[in-house]
């Protein structure tokens, strides 16, 4: 056994010498196998290098042959020197860093991409328009003119336009600098198609200053206001720099078109930026992120446009003054088809005046019942049907001299009617009364429907109404329990309310609905169908309803007697706060047609509107 360890020790000794010889006889050889390889792919990299280097210099010596490097030499020279004229109309700031700029565009190889980023920089930044101002001076006269030419009624907003205008006239001539704090923005604010983007149109052309429109509407990104960061591909300034460069002037007008639908998401809040631009105090040092140095935007008039003043933040609402530009009545909306749409549309179509009639009663039927709407917008566009088919019809008859669209000829040209308008019933009815609504595109008739059904004193509402409106169906609910209490109002059960269920509704039902203005309309259903009075058909109204009877002031109530006009109503209550403050706002027509009864609490309205059944003679 000691022997048979002893050798096999001695061979392990052995096999281990050997393989230590075989490492170290071989390891140079290994080194440079791997010493080999990296100065082969050093070597590779290096004459790739002197390759690419080569080939540059090769293009640079064949361009100065072909003259391009000469033409880089003097695009260099001639941001130089417009960099010279632009001086003395900016700061020292913006000077030094498009300087800066430049000299790095001249250092750079011109087949560099950053090179490529700033030439289009200093191409953005020279095309601003620096120390460029419109040279008319501002003449109040021009633009009460311009706006007159271009408009019909809007009365208020065009005073209140031209009021504005002349306090900064009366500064100019006494040589007096107008408080920066006290630089309103207009902003025109009503229904669309109303002409609040023309009113801005008409101001620009008067003070011979170009226009500016911004879309804001769903606008989110504050980048694109404010511009993108060079770092970023495509970047570019923001909106409002790329305006004054299509204006080509410092002074333009800038219409910030539906301010009130910014949006707002994790890329910013675009209204911040608006708050800039719209103070007095800020945009004189308004710095883009593309440009990276400050504008002056004082110069320019900024005018805002929107529909719902709800939806504008406060701090914004704040640096504005809103003008209310109001729905248009059928009378002038006729008058403006006759003096404006039909004259441009025939320009429109190649026509001449004397080859199209469209008749007072047809042109009636098209604004009551082939469009609904606040403005023209639409009426333009059926105006315009009209007219493609009498170009139509001339081209395919060459005899025919002359087209003329009465009432019977109407259904022809312009298929069938898109809208009804509501009437009042023939009859007054139990449980059926008519209020008024505003919308978006104007006021309109509601009628309000209720019955009652044997039960324990329930309410169930229909109509796809809002929250506030069915909370406006439980107080008028509660109002009339006490009247009903306090003998107020004759039923014929003390205790009726406990032994119906009552069911409103409010056509038409896919349409939804919201508001406290029905307050007293729903009072007034409910009264009528416990009490079993008849309601006067001729009688429309609206107003808000507290617990205590008291009858609150409502919003759109132009709107909202325009369309009781239309409807053929002759009697319209509405809240005596109402009537103290807006009935000079109501177009005269509407209230040579209308009744107006100021209330103040609900007894007043029953009183006018349920005819006691001893009265009542079918």
């Amino acid at each position: 056994l000691y022997f048979f360890n002893k050798a096999n020790n001695t061979l392990l000794k052995y096999l281990l010498s050997i393989t230590c010889s075989y490492f170290k006889s071989h390891l140079p050889n290994l080194n440079n196998s791997g010493e080999k390889e990296i100065r082969s792919k050093v070597h590779s990299k290096i004459e790739q290098s002197n390759k690419e280097y080569f080939l540059k210099e090769q293009i640079k010596e064949i361009n100065k042959e072909l003259g391009s490097d000469s033409q880089r030499d003097e695009e260099i020279e001639e941001f130089r020197k417009k960099l010279e004229e632009i001086k003395p109309h900016i700061s020292k700031d913006t000077y030094k860093e498009v300087s800066k700029q430049l000299d790095r565009f001249a250092r750079m190889h011109p087949d560099s991409g950053d090179s490529q980023q700033i030439h289009t920089y200093l191409e953005w930044v020279f095309e601003l328009p620096f120390g460029k101002l419109t040279s008319k001076s501002l003449k109040v006269s021009d633009v009460k003119r311009e706006l007159d030419n271009d408009h019909f009624s809007l009365v208020k907003p065009k005073d209140r336009i031209v009021e504005f205008f002349s306090v900064r006239e009366l500064a100019n001539r006494r040589g007096v600098s107008l408080d920066k704090s006290a630089g309103a923005i207009l902003c025109f604010w009503g229904p669309p198609g109303v002409g609040k983007t023309s009113l801005a149109n008409s101001i620009a052309n008067a003070l011979g200053r170009p226009l500016v429109r911004i879309a804001l509407g769903g606008l989110e990104d504050v980048n694109e206001l404010r511009g993108h960061r060079r770092t970023y591909v495509g970047a570019m300034p923001g909106r409002i720099v790329q305006g004054l460069i299509d204006a080509k002037s410092m002074d333009p007008v800038v219409v910030l078109d539906e301010v009130d639908k910014v949006g707002q998401n994790h890329r910013g809040d675009p209204t911040a930026v608006l708050l800039e631009i719209l103070d007095p105090e800020q945009n004189v040092e308004y710095r883009d992120y593309y440009l990276n140095f400050n504008i002056d935007l004082s110069k320019a008039i900024f005018i805002a446009t929107a529909n719902d003043l709800s939806t504008i933040p406060a701090p914004l609402r704040d640096r504005m003054e809103f003008i209310d530009v109001n729905s248009y009545t059928p009378d002038e909306k006729l008058e403006i088809a006759k003096q404006y749409l039909i004259p441009q549309e025939l320009k429109k179509h190649a026509l001449k005046a004397e080859e199209f009639e469209l008749r007072d009663d047809a042109l009636k039927l098209l604004i009551d019942e082939y469009t609904r709407e606040s403005g023209v917008r639409g009426l333009r566009r059926k105006i315009a049907g009209l007219m493609r088919q009498v170009a139509t019809k001339m081209l395919i008859n060459e005899e025919l001299e002359k087209i003329s669209i009465d009432i019977d000829d109407l259904p022809e040209y312009a298929d069938k009617k898109v809208f009804e308008v509501s009437q009042i019933d023939k009859l007054p009815l139990v449980g059926v009364v008519n209020g008024l609504a505003w919308t978006a595109v104007g006021g309109d008739m509601l009628k309000i429907e209720a019955i009652k059904i044997k039960g324990k004193g329930l309410v169930k509402l229909t109509g796809s109404l809002g929250d506030v409106m069915k909370e406006s169906a439980y107080i008028a609910f509660s109002v009339v329990k006490i009247l009903i209490d306090n003998h107020k109002l004759a039923v014929a059960q003390e205790d009726i309310y406990n032994k119906y269920d009552l069911h409103i509704h409010v056509p038409e039902g896919a349409t939804p609905k919201d508001g406290p203005s029905a307050g007293i309309t729903m009072a007034v259903a409910i009264a009528s169908i416990l009490s079993e009075q008849k309601i006067d058909n001729s009688v429309a109204m609206t107003g808000e309803l507290t617990l205590t009877g008291k009858v609150l002031p409502i919003g759109g109530l132009k709107e909202k007697l325009i369309a009781a006009y239309k409807a053929g109503v002759t009697k319209a209550i509405i809240p005596q706060k109402n009537f103290d403050r807006d009935i000079e706002d109501i177009p005269i027509e509407v209230l040579h047609a209308i009744k107006i009864l100021p209330v103040v609490n609900i007894d007043e309205v029953l009183s006018e509107v349920l005819i006691p059944n001893e009265s009542y003679q079918e």
